[in-house]
Formats: C-alpha cells, sequence, structure tokens
C-alpha cells in the first residue's frame, strides 16, 4: 500500500509528488499519457519563475526528473474509478487496481472540440492541437489557427515563422489574449485575422484540405484552403471516472477551493481539473503543494 496515489503526471501532480515524497511519504504518481501534461504543448515558457524561458517540454522534464530522483514510483495506466474503503483507497486502472491511504485527483484537462463532422478521423491528417509538435510538418504552407486567446496566439506565432501563411479564425469581434501577444500577432505580415467567424465544416478527404467559414454577423459563408489546422479554443477536464466520488460542477471540474479538499476524506484535488479562477502552470504548482501537504497531515492524524 502506497501513502499517497497521484492521478495524473502535469505540474501539479509532479509538483506534489516532490512535496509528498519530501515529506517522507511513498507515492505512486499515474499517468495514462505524457509526463508533463498540457505544459508539454507550450513552445516557449516565459512566466514560470525561475526561467526566463525555456518550452514546456523543458519544465516538465525537469520537475520528473526531480520527482523520481527523490524516489517516487510512477507506472502508465488509465485510471477507471476509485473505491473509498475508508482508511484504504482502491485505484482501478486498465491495468491492474492499486491501494493508498490517499489519493490526489490532478487530471488536468484535455484539448476541447469543435465537435464537427470527422474531426475525430482528421486527427493526425491535418487537424493538430500543438505547434511545437506538428507545426514543422506544414513548413512554407498555409495553416488556420481556430481561437484567439494566449495558447491560439502563442501557435500563431511560432507557425508564422515557418508557414507561409497563417489565418486565426476567432468567433468573437477582438482577440482575448495578453496585450502584447495581440500586438505581435498582428503585426506579422503572414498573419490574416478572421474575426466574428466559427469553422462549418472541415472540407478534404482522406486529408485535410480547407476549411468551410461562416461569418457570424451576416451568416455569409466562404472556404480557404489550408494544409493543417490547429484547434486551440481551450480544455475540458477529464473527471468523469471520479464522478460518483467527488461533487463535479456543470462543466465537468471537481468542486474545490484553495485548500484542495473534496469533501471525501483522504481524497484530495489539485490542478486545472478543479474549480478556479486562474488555470496557470503556477498556480497547478501550488495546487500541488496544498493537495500534498493536506494528504500529509490526513496519513499523519492517523498515527
Amino acid at each position: 500500500m502506497y501513502d499517497i496515489i497521484i492521478v495524473g503526471a502535469g505540474p501539479a501532480g509532479l509538483t506534489a509528488a516532490i512535496y509528498a515524497r519530501r515529506a517522507g511519504k511513498t507515492v505512486l504518481v499515474l499517468e495514462k499519457e505524457t509526463f508533463g501534461g498540457q505544459i508539454t504543448f507550450s513552445p516557449k515558457v516565459e512566466n514560470y519563475p525561475g526561467f526566463q524561458a525555456l518550452s514546456g517540454t523543458e519544465l516538465a522534464d525537469k520537475m520528473t526528473e526531480q520527482m523520481l530522483a527523490l524516489g517516487a514510483e510512477a507506472e502508465p495506466a488509465t485510471v477507471v474509478g476509485i473505491r473509498d474503503a475508508g482508511y484504504t483507497k482502491y485505484v482501478m486502472t486498465d491495468t491492474g487496481e492499486y491501494e493508498a491511504k490517499s489519493v490526489i485527483i490532478a487530471t488536468g484537462s484535455r484539448h476541447r472540440r469543435l465537435g464537427l463532422p470527422r474531426e475525430e478521423e482528421l486527427i493526425g491528417h491535418g487537424i493538430s492541437f500543438c505547434a511545437v509538435c506538428d507545426g514543422s510538418f506544414y513548413a512554407g504552407r498555409t495553416v488556420a489557427v481556430i481561437g484567439g486567446g494566449n495558447t491560439a496566439l502563442q501557435e500563431a506565432m511560432l507557425l508564422s515563422e515557418i508557414c507561409r501563411h497563417v489565418y486565426i479564425i476567432q468567433n468573437l469581434p477582438k482577440l482575448t489574449g495578453e496585450g502584447q501577444l495581440c500586438e505581435a500577432v498582428s503585426a506579422r505580415k503572414n498573419v490574416t485575422i478572421l474575426y466574428r467567424s466559427v469553422v462549418e465544416e472541415y472540407v478534404g478527404e482522406p486529408e485535410l484540405s480547407g476549411l468551410l467559414v461562416r461569418k457570424t454577423e451576416d451568416d455569409t459563408q466562404a472556404r480557404i484552403a489550408v494544409d493543417g489546422v490547429f484547434v486551440a479554443i481551450g480544455q475540458v477536464p477529464e473527471n468523469e471516472a471520479f464522478a460518483d466520488m467527488v461533487t463535479l460542477d456543470k462543466h465537468g471540474y471537481v468542486v474545490s477551493d484553495e485548500h484542495c479538499l473534496t469533501g471525501k476524506a483522504g481524497i484530495f484535488v489539485a490542478g486545472d481539473c478543479r474549480t478556479k479562477e486562474i488555470r496557470q502552470v503556477t498556480t497547478a504548482t501550488a495546487d500541488g503543494a496544498v493537495a500534498a501537504l493536506a494528504a500529509v497531515r490526513y496519513i499523519d492524524s492517523f498515527a
């Protein structure tokens, strides 16, 4: 039996593991995809204290190395549920069952889809969510970025350096990212911003070759030829497996505050998967520390 099982290895989960190990607790981290979580999709992180700039992958690697060096264990597994038996929590996965005295849910979130026909089948065949991962495939070609927030603008900036032309498709009358990013993107000569516009259809088969775009102000439609599209319209939490264990809000986030408690004794939550106003890498790591220390106090209360 482990002292603490952490579900998810994003910045919140990795930080929780670091704090729990420094407190002398045995730790198992379960992650179904990539260690580092969504931060690995960021081509450049410039708002993490101590580093003027580094890639999200570099930051994730540093956190993972620190966690492992402290003696935390890690396993690739998809968690499908938690069973609470009082002092013992059973974490069920697709590879087996694990026991722990406490659990920290740090599952983060996943890329939001547009929900259009053929979207899933076109992922990897023209649809992507990560410019740093897939941008090089479109060097010298034309692409579109869907969204107008910080992530979308960062993607567009990176793509504008290697692509012939970049369209930004934004459903609002303005960009919603940070001021400096908005100015930088707007100044790029090979970037066209389509405001008040939504994608109605993915065009092309079997590979994406264009988009059908509708202007919301007058409902006119037009096709634009693109070789690839990068969807950057936010995230959705991955908490379905815990719906019968903790309280979720109407959007699927675990209901919790800055104390990272769930209302279920011995089960805590950290990072982007919980209800919170600000979702940044720094707030995720803060949650990880808070949740880990709360779990440590819970375990020690039985000593």
